[in-house]
């Protein structure tokens, strides 16, 4: 039987990643892949990636991570914010690739039917850190740090005032439609929809760009069989309220390499050989 299948954080810019991407394939011919952001910096590079798996899995599924909307210096795509966000889901789209602008798909493999929603939320700096009362006390700090995201220089929120701003419409126009969802899901965000992920970051500060509270219950109203998030670099599988979280990142090279491991590989969501624990 197939497997939904998860991952995030392939950073394909970096030549280990690419040849790991380049190599990925179901094991099945059924199976779907969630890809939970940060595929790569560049347009271009997000299309080989996505286009790459999407000739090899039945159905890819994409939700955007925060360097997809990045945009740098020494890219020719000179788009910003939600302008950038929308020739990304153009691509996607040309690809079959399934964008949070689209009909959500059904999976109605193992544990299903259920609704395979990707989001795309942003953060809006809730997830402050200790001491810190408002967004303003916590980018100081983490000034004060050093620990400060690259999207403060180069993810731009365009047309919107600030990304917390952007975060506040996708969260209200997300909400929407989850809520006339009439099946279980799997939700699939490249932030966790929880804070407690990320209580185990080195940097405790960086948390500020990890997701919002405005989600804390979403998994509870919205009937999750299972949470799929990346972006923390740290993959493994955790229980909030009874339901599964799973961060499927690759990450980057200098980090796969020092676990024994080795980098990840595709995570199974939804699949014959879980358990009743949820485990493969």
């Amino acid at each position: 039987m197939s497997t939904l299948y998860g991952i995030s954080d392939l950073h394909v810019g970096y030549r280990e990643n690419r040849e790991i991407v380049s190599k990925l394939e179901p094991d099945e011919a059924g199976d779907w892949l969630i890809v939970a952001g940060d595929v790569a910096e560049t347009p271009a590079a997000v299309e080989w990636a996505l286009g790459t798996l999407a000739e090899r899995y039945a159905k890819v599924i994409w939700s955007p991570g925060n360097h997809e909307l990045w945009t740098t210096a020494d890219d020719p795509v000179r788009l910003r914010g939600v302008a950038r966000y929308e020739h990304l889901v153009r691509i996607c789209r040309d690809l079959g690739v399934a964008t949070p602008e689209d009909p959500y798909p059904v999976w109605d493999g193992p544990d299903g039917p259920v609704a395979v929603a990707p989001l795309f939320l942003l953060y809006d700096y809730s997830f402050l850190p200790q001491g810190s009362s408002t967004k303003e006390e916590g980018l100081e700090y983490a000034h004060g740090t050093g620990i400060v995201c690259s999207d403060e220089f180069v993810l731009h929120p365009d047309p919107y005032p600030s990304r917390e701003a952007w975060c506040e419409a996708r969260v209200a126009q997300t909400e929407r439609r989850l809520a006339a969802l009439e099946m279980p899901t799997v939700l699939v965000n490249h932030y966790p929809l929880v804070r407690e992920p990320t209580r185990i970051l080195r940097h405790p500060e960086f948390a500020m760009w990890c997701g919002t509270e405005r989600t804390a219950d979403w998994h509870i109203r919205f009937r999750a069989a299972a949470v799929v998030y990346g972006h923390l670099h740290i993959p493994r599988t955790t229980w909030h309220d009874g339901v599964r979280f799973e961060e499927v990142s690759l990450g980057y090279p200098r980090e796969w390499r020092i676990r024994q491991a080795g980098p990840s590989k595709p995570r199974a969501v939804l699949s014959p050989r879980r358990d009743a624990r949820g485990e493969a």
